[in-house]
């Protein structure tokens, strides 16, 4: 019996036409690799393929960009479950599946964190910690969360001391971060919790001095009370 052919789709043809652009381009080196070393123009090749590669990962990164947009909304009103899976009755990509389809791109690894943040929110640590681990992208901001993220499972599993650790470290990624003081405050109490006033001190200081307007200032005193 004859199996029903697999429909073709502008995203299967975009597909093809890359591959078949990349295979000729092998096929290609291959068959004058001898006398391209021997002029000396595998550089251009080499550009060639790099090329290649960066336009395709540019237009992977685009389409990535345009389904977290999508779904930043429905994460935003609390929708966390749905964020996750996509929304039911459209096309649109939840992030769990925008990491599986662009997860190497800037996008892709923005979407690990809202994912991790997802699971995070739903109780589901053990899922998150390892989303937030997997995140390689290239902006602070994220980098910072991840850690951050990292921490909160050490939290719920009440290992204080690694999770005072991260929170820590999430503070020093950039200087610029809005988030900061929050971390320098979480990492100060789990040092309390761990019975390092002293150092719980040093980092409740430098909220008060470097961040007397965060919106964590006012919990500052009640903890260095705590440290003394």
């Amino acid at each position: 019996m004859l199996k029903k052919r697999k429909k073709i789709t502008k995203h299967n043809i975009k597909e093809d036409k890359l591959i078949t652009t990349f295979n000729n381009t092998l096929a290609f080196v291959d068959e004058y690799k001898s006398k391209i070393m021997l002029y000396g123009g595998i550089t251009l090749v080499a550009a060639f393929l790099i090329i290649f590669f960066v336009n395709r990962n540019i237009q992977q990164n685009q389409k990535a960009g345009l389904e977290l947009s999508r779904m930043i909304g429905i994460y935003d009103n609390g929708s966390y479950l749905e964020a996750i899976n996509g929304k039911l009755g459209t096309n649109f990509l939840g992030f769990k599946k925008i990491v599986e389809e662009y997860g190497s791109t800037e996008n892709g690894e923005i979407a690990k964190i809202y994912l991790a943040n997802s699971y995070s929110l739903l109780g589901k640590y053990e899922d998150a910690y390892k989303i937030f681990k997997d995140y390689s992208g290239s902006i602070n901001m994220y980098k910072a969360a991840s850690l951050a993220g990292q921490a909160d499972y050490f939290v719920a599993n009440k290992d204080y001391e690694e999770a005072a650790e991260l929170y820590n470290n999430a503070s020093l990624v950039s200087e610029l971060n809005a988030l900061n003081s929050e971390y320098l405050l979480k990492a100060g109490i789990n040092y309390l919790k761990i019975g390092n006033k002293a150092k719980a001190k040093e980092l409740f200081n430098l909220i008060k001095v470097n961040y007397k307007t965060s919106g964590v200032a006012n919990q500052v005193d009640k903890y260095l009370a705590q440290a003394e």
